[in-house]
């Protein structure tokens, strides 16, 4: 069976093989994040402050219902890594054709009810009249985009599931350069504002995710399914859902976090929501190298997992909270005294109040920036091994702390009560990670019987 672009990760340094990996996925995040840094940008510069707004308004209530895609293609890798650290290939190629099936119904769904519940959703936040109807086009369009969205996700879940981190990354770039240039034409051409981001973003996520699966089919032998047997398998089906479902519920739990936090947000003016938009997207930018690691961390972990090989699994997990604790160090300096300059990136020279809020906020949450390291690689590293069940109840504390501490302490020092939530959050949920994976409960959790191995 030819391999290809997949890695076998059960051999050779941890560390070594968690920093290839972890490598091409950080270059692709950081592409992934300028959709979202770019659109903000271009309104930003080119519309309004309030522009700015209306598209920072809508990120928590589209991830509430991207984030249950999203959660089902973590679980799809789970089990994928798991068989093909196990040696197993006819059960990764059944994976792969029944995680197809579920992800085209799922996003379908999605897409559906994040259509008509766009402006539901806004409204339950509290959005602003001024923004509100701004918002509402950018969700409408981008929920008009999921297959693209859940086509990349999907292709990049199954390859980064078999050690392959630079197919996705090539189509990633590819597109984002692609989304830089149409939301330059959308809104300076031809005056489009809100909507014209939106749209340029669905384009080039279509494009990823067509173009990844495409060149992955030629390239990778093992996805090459013929047409007879392309069809779900039961127990496959069951495992990727009971795996899929708790990361599903888990993002679910953060967006509504994120979701409430917007709430207490709304009720200030559109200054601190510009403000506070402007920090998202740049702390957004902060995390690529966590949730890199994290990834890599997850299919080291799964397939070493898959070949019982438990203290390799271990040394991966403790080089990989060494490297993320080094990198959070070294980001404090260039955040607390360089955010202001960041922040002017983002908004006109006369939106002076917009960049002050913004920096007194990062000022804040680049103090835990260590805490959010580990949260994404504890999170990760037990996904990986199966214990499915913490990562969701690290979503559950992320809700509960961000929710009471936003609405408690905003209420006492106003908008900086904001920043310390999410500073807040990051650490319980870190701290309870980090717990879990130093109890040793996870590693009775793999998926692949033993008595296989």
């Amino acid at each position: 069976m030819s391999r290809t672009i997949t890695r076998d990760m059960t051999k050779g340094s941890p560390a070594r093989l968690i920093l290839k990996f972890s490598g091409p996925m950080l270059i692709g995040n950081i592409f992934q994040q300028l959709y979202n840094m770019v659109d903000s940008i271009v309104v930003g510069k080119f519309v309004s402050k309030n522009a700015l707004a209306a598209v920072g308004a809508t990120g928590s209530s589209v991830f509430l219902i991207f984030g249950l895609t999203f959660g089902l293609s973590a679980g799809i890798s789970i089990v994928i890594s798991q068989y093909f650290g196990a040696g197993d290939y006819s059960k990764v190629r059944k994976s792969i054709a029944t995680a197809t099936y579920m992800l085209l119904i799922a996003a379908v769904i999605m897409g559906v009810v994040g259509y008509f519940a766009s402006r539901p959703l806004l409204e339950l936040l509290g959005t602003p009249i001024e923004v509100i109807d701004q918002s509402e086009s950018y969700m409408k369009i981008s929920f008009l985009g999921i297959l693209g969205i859940v086509s990349y996700n999907g292709i990049a879940a199954v390859l980064r599931a078999l050690g392959d981190s630079i197919t996705p990354l090539i189509f990633l770039i590819v597109a984002s350069i692609l989304n830089v240039v149409l939301d330059l034409v959308f809104v300076i051409v031809f005056h489009m504002g809100v909507p014209g981001v939106a749209i340029a973003t669905i384009i080039s996520q279509f494009v990823s995710g067509i173009g990844c699966i495409i060149y992955a089919l030629y390239k990778v032998e093992l996805i090459r399914i013929p047409i007879k047997e392309f069809k779900p398998d039961k127990e496959i089906l069951s495992k990727c859902i009971r795996l899929g479902i708790p990361v599903a519920l888990q993002n679910s739990f953060i967006s509504i976090s994120m979701m409430a936090l917007q709430f207490v947000i709304n009720s200030f003016q559109a200054t601190i929501m510009a403000a506070y938009t402007v920090v998202n997207r740049i702390e957004q930018l902060v995390m690529q190298p966590s949730m890199s690691l994290g990834a890599a961390v997850a299919s080291f972990t799964g397939q070493n997992i898959g070949a019982g090989k438990i203290d390799r699994v271990k040394k991966g997990m403790r080089s990989s909270v060494l490297i993320i604790v080094l990198f959070s160090l070294l980001m404090l300096p260039v955040m607390y005294f360089g955010g202001e300059y960041i922040m002017r990136l983002f908004t006109k020279k006369e939106d002076i109040e917009v960049v002050k809020y913004g920096m007194e906020g990062i000022r804040i949450t680049s103090l835990f920036y260590s805490f959010l390291g580990l949260i994404f690689v504890t999170r990760n590293f037990l996904s990986g091994a199966g214990d499915i069940k913490i990562p969701m109840i690290m979503g559950l504390i992320e809700v509960v702390v961000r929710v009471t501490v936003s609405i408690y302490l905003s209420g006492i020092i106003g908008f900086h009560g904001i920043f310390w939530a999410s500073a807040l959050t990051w650490f319980a949920t870190g701290i309870f990670g980090s717990i879990r994976v130093i109890s040793g409960k996870w590693m009775n959790k793999s998926i692949i019987s033993r008595s296989r191995q």
